[in-house]
C-alpha cells in the first residue's frame, strides 16, 4: 500500500511494539528516501543497568530499511515483498541518554534493487546503520540485510515486514 510519509510516520508512533518501547519516528524524508528514529531513554525501556534495553535498540532498527524499500519500490511501479532477512548488532556503549539513527537510500542503493529486480527477481543486500546518543557518541552498530522480491503473478500483495 503507498501511503504518505506523514500517514506512515503517525501510524508507526502509535503502533504497539514501537509505542511501548518509546520509538519515535522523527520524520520521514521526501519521496521515503530516509527516515530519522528517536529512541527515547524512559522507565519502559531501561534495563536494570540505567540504560535503554538492547531488545529495544535492536528492534527499533528492524523495519525502516524494509518499509523504505517497500515504499520507494512501489512508487516505481513494482508489486513486491520486503522484509528483514537477517540482522546483527554491536553494543559499543550503553545507551544512557535518548538515542538517534537517520537511514539514507541513495539513488545507487535503489537503482541496484530496481536493477536486480528487473534481472534476477528478487533482491538481498545489506546496509549498515549507526546509533549515536545525545552527545553525538556511538553507541552501536547495526547490519540489516533486506530482501525484496517481485510478488508472483496471483499472489496477494500482503505486506511482509
Amino acid at each position: 500500500m503507498v501511503v504518505s510519509e506523514k500517514t506512515l510516520k503517525w501510524a508507526l508512533c502509535f503502533y504497539p511494539p514501537l509505542f511501548f518501547q518509546r520509538i519515535w519516528i522523527r520524520k520521514f524524508h521526501k519521496d521515503f528516501r530516509g527516515v530519522d528514529v528517536k529512541i527515547s531513554k524512559s522507565i519502559l525501556n531501561r534495563n536494570y543497568n540505567g540504560s535503554i534495553y538492547g531488545g529495544t535498540i535492536y528492534g527499533a532498527t528492524d523495519p525502516f530499511y524494509a518499509l523504505l524499500f517497500d515504499q520507494l519500490l512501489q512508487r516505481q511501479g513494482f508489486k513486491v515483498r520486503v522484509w528483514l532477512k537477517s540482522a546483527s548488532i554491536q553494543y559499543l556503549k550503553p545507551g544512557r541518554t535518548d538515542l538517534y539513527f537517520t537511514i539514507l537510500i541513495t539513488d545507487e542503493m535503489l537503482n541496484d534493487a530496481i536493477e536486480s529486480l528487473n534481472t534476477t527477481g528478487k533482491f538481498v543486500k545489506a546496509y549498515p546503520m549507526e546509533l549515536f546518543d545525545k552527545k553525538g557518541e556511538l553507541c552501536a552498530t547495526v547490519m540489516n540485510e533486506v530482501y525484496v522480491r517481485n510478488l508472483h503473478h496471483g499472489e496477494k500483495p500482503a505486506v511482509a515486514y
